[in-house]
């Protein structure tokens, strides 16, 4: 029988759990702390971490708020994420097992709605992003966090191929102007756009993923191979490190 993207993903990233509770490029950053500014005064707050990985969106935004529920696909994120919070004495964190496409909550349920860094896994972006919206109150806000694409092709085309060569479970990493669409098609109106360009360290970017060695071979004969314009746009260094661009878009529930 044949996996989902969902099922895929989730038993991609079972064995990585820690890695991704221990990153530093996931557990820091300017977002994060854009995340806790927007978070201040919202003390009765319940807040959905969807897609939460290794959880560094909950434990940023649970001394803020009332109660935060962690959701992801992955069971054994789940795990370090719930024991993670233990540790660090963070009560209201919760967790839930859940695809974005299809939440286990009812609508309404949610004063905001935070994800950062899983969009490009969900096998269909809109259908995560509506049920996003079907669980955020009326008045609610949200927060949408992800590496973006360049508009042009040649850059896209080389960023997709190497995001997809790094971790099998890549879909599709969107750009500025998708994002907006397609937000706007799932019933949020745009509120700010912040761009950040994130530096990422060969080794360590496939090391987390556990790239096998001839995938990341196969990302350095394309970077070595790429075009002069595409090694330029992405900055890329003599071992492979390259720049890549994140984008934070700061939504509310649109009529």
């Amino acid at each position: 029988m044949r996996r989902s993207q969902q099922e895929f993903a989730a038993s991609h990233y079972a064995p990585r759990a820690r890695d991704y509770v221990t990153s530093t490029v996931h557990s820091t950053g300017d977002d994060l702390e854009q995340i806790a500014a927007e978070l201040r005064g919202r003390s009765t707050a319940r807040v959905l971490d969807l897609g939460c990985g290794g959880g560094h969106v909950s434990y940023r935004a649970a001394p803020h708020v009332a109660e935060v529920v962690a959701c992801d696909v992955t069971a054994s994120m789940l795990e370090a994420v719930a024991a993670t919070a233990a540790e660090r004495g963070l009560a209201n964190i919760s967790v839930q097992a859940g695809a974005a496409e299809k939440l286990p909550f009812p609508a309404a349920d949610f004063d905001v709605v935070l994800c950062r860094l899983t969009t490009h896994h969900w096998h269909n972006m809109e259908a995560g992003l509506r049920e996003a919206r079907r669980v955020l109150k009326g008045a609610g806000r949200a927060i949408f966090i992800d590496s973006v694409a360049p508009a042009e092709a040649l850059l896209d085309s080389h960023l997709q191929a190497i995001e997809l060569l790094r971790d099998a479970s890549h879909v599709r990493n969107y750009s500025v102007a998708e994002w907006v669409a397609a937000l706007a098609r799932s019933g949020f109106a745009v509120e700010g756009v912040t761009v950040r360009v994130v530096r990422m360290e060969f080794a360590t970017w496939t090391a987390r993923t556990r790239t096998p060695t001839e995938h990341a071979a196969a990302i350095r004969s394309l970077q070595n191979g790429a075009a002069a314009a595409v090694r330029e746009h992405f900055a890329v260094a003599e071992d492979g490190s390259f720049d890549l661009t994140v984008a934070t878009f700061v939504v509310r529930a649109g009529t």
